[in-house]
């Protein structure tokens, strides 16, 4: 198996990434956007897409696990603009220096849960082609006050701290901005959402995010929604390869 390269962008993203397997001349790029809390475990993933031919990134949100800052004090969206910013200039790897070259001509964003609603808002930018979101929160009014809950800890940043350490560098402060207005929630720009770049995927006995909620989205925008009857919380290690027909055509897909 090919190694997995690390860079750097803006000083403080750290991401993996990969060149599209045997296919150098490929311009397209997949950025993917981990949910939270959780492992950084999409490096199956990685390496499954760029033998599809697509370059692959694979960051760290900013706060958190070996990316620097602080968790949600700039809304996740902020930094896939950030790398997106920086991908004209090429790719530098951290261990030995080398450089890629990287002018890439069509950009799409796939994220699960929490990085699905980065996906999501990813295509405010028009230099994203397109967005893939597994089970997304997309209203975090509604998740808020959800009767299901991930953990009893009445505050979830103390959770975070007992149960993953620094690996969300996260202040309560900054934690209660979602929900609060526009930070970070896909709902709350709705109507700028173009109904062309993205694609849903959700399940019917989803635990932690509602399905109605993401329906409603889906109803509010005019996205393209994949509706299962059962999944529970669907992981996108696992939904991209199953679909990915699917996907894959919604992808190439000239609007």
């Amino acid at each position: 198996m090919v190694a997995i390269y690390r860079t750097r962008f803006k000083k403080e993203i750290v991401a993996e990434f990969l060149p599209p397997f045997g296919k150098k001349e490929s311009n397209r790029v997949i950025i993917l956007c981990d949910g939270m809390p959780g492992m950084p475990r999409k490096q199956d993933l990685s390496y499954w897409l760029s033998k599809k031919g697509y370059w692959i990134i694979y960051p760290r949100f900013r706060g958190c696990w070996e990316s620097d800052g602080r968790f949600l004090a700039k809304s996740p969206a902020i930094d896939i603009r950030d790398i997106i910013d920086e991908l004209p200039k090429g790719l530098k790897e951290l261990t030995f220096g080398k450089k890629f070259n990287l002018k890439p001509e069509e950009i799409f964003v796939i994220g699960g849960s929490f990085g699905g609603a980065a996906a999501v808002l990813s295509t405010l930018d028009p230099r994203v082609t397109k967005a893939i979101a597994n089970c997304p929160v997309v209203d975090w009014n509604v998740l808020a006050h959800s009767e299901k809950k991930e953990t009893s800890n009445p505050s979830y940043t103390a959770y975070l701290r007992e149960a993953f350490g620094q690996a969300y560098r996260l202040r309560r402060k900054d934690w209660a901005k979602l929900g609060k207005g526009g930070f970070y929630n896909p709902i709350s720009h709705a109507d700028k959402i173009d109904s062309n770049k993205v694609m849903l995927f959700h399940a019917k006995d989803d635990p932690y995010v509602s399905w109605r909620s993401v329906e409603n989205f889906a109803e509010k925008t005019g996205v393209r929604l994949v509706l299962l009857n059962k999944g529970g919380h669907l992981s996108t290690n696992r939904i991209v390869p199953r679909y990915w027909k699917t996907i894959e055509s919604f992808l190439r897909r000239v609007n």
